[in-house]
């Protein structure tokens, strides 16, 4: 009966109609952003939760981690954001930037404004990516430091057959230290697979690296992770991360929200 129903179950799998996913592409969905702009008119709000479980010290909270993404044209959006972080180590494993203290060293508490925009730059043609372009600045507006941090990200992606896509990005901050400013980089890349038109899987490498700190660190991670669209215009999502280095975070979570309007 086995050998009867295989090649019956293999004729269903090859005419099964192919993938549509529904994706709000949010940016929050992993630490690589999302390559695509919202649309003209469009609303995305996206909120999280991350916990970060340091190596030393207090565990790290970062919460609502809010951004509100508004679409001004088919290639232009700007975005507007808030963020509130207890016992921050320097640990960065979101868009949101952080303090740097020694490891071990006290809470560190920040409440920060973020602002900026997001622009596409290519469609994709061939080995041509399609990719964008976020710049961003934050402002305290409670804490130890007091600062406003550039933040400036290309990202770039391919989609491939089954609509898989393999995004890269890169960041660079200029953010403000314990003594003095430095510059943090930060690389990524995630490669996205649709299980169904409503869940997708995603897999990351991601990493800050400091440059021009008395001892500068390196903290790269790989995370896991997943979004389900549960509504037409609301998307739930779960990731979480190890660090790969002594200077990196033991563990993180993050548990999110995006709603379209």
């Amino acid at each position: 009966m086995c050998v009867l129903l295989f090649p019956i179950l293999i004729s269903s799998i090859g005419s099964a109609a192919p993938l549509q996913p529904r994706d709000l592409n949010t940016d929050r969905d992993a630490f690589t952003p999302s390559v695509f702009t919202i649309r003209p008119g469009v609303a995305l709000n996206e909120m999280s939760h991350v916990y970060i479980q340091n190596r030393d010290g207090n565990p790290t909270n970062n919460y609502p981690e809010y951004i509100f993404r508004l679409g001004a044209s088919e290639i232009f959006e700007w975005r507007l954001g808030v963020n509130y972080s207890v016992g921050s180590q320097g640990n960065v494993v979101t868009s949101v930037e952080a303090g740097e203290l020694p490891v071990g060293g006290g809470a560190l508490y920040e409440s920060n404004f973020l602002y900026g925009f997001k622009l596409a730059i290519t469609d994709q043609n061939g080995l041509i990516p399609q990719s964008c372009f976020i710049m961003e600045a934050t402002t305290p507006m409670y804490g130890e430091e007091f600062g406003t941090e550039p933040v400036a990200t290309i990202v770039c992606g391919w989609e491939f057959p089954e609509k898989w896509r393999i995004d890269t990005a890169m960041r660079y901050a200029y953010a403000e230290g314990e003594e003095n400013w430095f510059s943090r980089w930060g690389p990524s890349v995630v490669a996205r697979i649709p299980i169904t038109n409503s869940w997708e899987v995603h897999a990351e490498y991601f990493g800050t690296f400091t440059q021009g700190l008395m001892e500068d660190v390196s903290r790269p991670f790989f995370s896991p992770g997943t979004h389900f669209v549960i509504a037409e215009n609301v998307e739930i999502g779960l990731r979480v991360g190890w660090g790969l280095t002594e200077e990196a975070a033991n563990f993180f979570s993050d548990a999110g929200l995006a709603i379209q309007y």
